[in-house]
């Protein structure tokens, strides 16, 4: 199952509308995994920072210090902005990989983005309450992704929940199933790229991540990913600029898209487009297989 939806804007005046428009879109399609939910949200763009959005079950306990504490290993400011178990640390862009390296001696803090907009806020539980936690309605951006879980080959926790990022400014939603991501994550673990949980989307975000590392743009690698990974798959891609779809071959796995002048969207299911603004009078359509869907600003 998993409903997956997308929402990339043409129009710069609908952005502080996104957050609103996703969790919409995202909470239509509650039933199709009712058991964890995230949103990936690209933001502003602070020239010379960084941003990591870090995750805690021990919030309370940890995040009243932790600005101070990374201030103090890295010798250079870092700001906090907290919003339920998550948190954004704004940092100079330079000192991104520090503050990694010092989180990674932390017990209790996990790392859920990072990049120049990206954030991304993800937990066990429905989408209503997942979005209403981390006040994803009040949000604005200029692109984003959301999904709804059903957890089909690993276990219901934080960090098995959609969306994931492997590399800075880019994250993945996935429905299906990969029959081959444990030799890919050994592959990839070969080349430097590394990842955190047994979920298979995680190793295709991680592939995808690898290929950009390599040279491709988005859209390149997602052709390549149509050779090298079996099994049903829709994945939707955020990068920086851009917003990416593809099918598997046999394209099993329900999907529809939309297109206007103000906007791309994707849903699992066409009912979580119909509250878009001009949704009758867009160009509506069944994402080909095997077929690479890009845009980008």
């Amino acid at each position: 199952m998993c409903g997956i939806v997308g929402l990339f804007l043409k129009d710069k005046s609908l952005e502080p509308q996104l957050g609103d428009m996703l969790t919409d879109m995202l909470i239509t399609m509650t039933d199709r995994g009712p058991d964890s939910a995230g949103i990936a949200i690209y933001g502003d763009d602070e020239s010379g920072t960084s941003k990591l959005t870090v995750q805690s079950d021990e919030a309370d306990t940890l995040f009243p210090h932790l600005a101070e504490t990374l201030t103090i290993e890295i010798g250079a400011p870092v700001s906090l902005s907290r919003k339920d178990t998550h948190a954004v640390l704004t940092i100079a862009s330079d000192k991104v990989a520090d503050v990694r390296k010092a989180l990674k001696k932390m017990d209790g803090v996990r790392l859920m983005s990072r990049g120049d907009t990206l954030e991304i806020y993800k937990e066990v539980g429905l989408p209503k309450d997942v979005a209403a936690r981390f006040e994803v309605s009040k949000m604005s951006g200029s692109h984003g992704i959301g999904h709804t879980r059903m957890a089909t080959e690993s276990a219901v926790t934080t960090m098995g929940a959609h969306p994931f990022n492997t590399g800075d400014d880019q994250c993945l939603v996935h429905n299906g199933s990969l029959s081959n991501h444990n030799s890919l994550r050994r592959k990839l673990a070969r080349e430097g790229v590394y990842t955190e949980t047994q979920n298979d989307t995680e190793v295709a975000a991680a592939y995808l991540t690898w290929r950009m590392q390599e040279g491709d743009t988005l859209g390149e690698a997602l052709e390549s990913s149509l050779d090298d990974l079996d099994g049903f798959f829709t994945f939707v891609v955020g990068t920086k600029d851009g917003f990416g779809v593809v099918r598997d071959p046999i394209a099993c796995k329900p999907a529809v898209m939309a297109e206007t002048d103000q906007y791309v969207a994707f849903g699992s299911e066409y009912r979580a487009l119909v509250n878009l603004p001009g949704i009758e009078d867009a160009r509506v359509w069944e994402p080909e297989p095997a077929t690479v869907y890009f845009w980008n600003h």
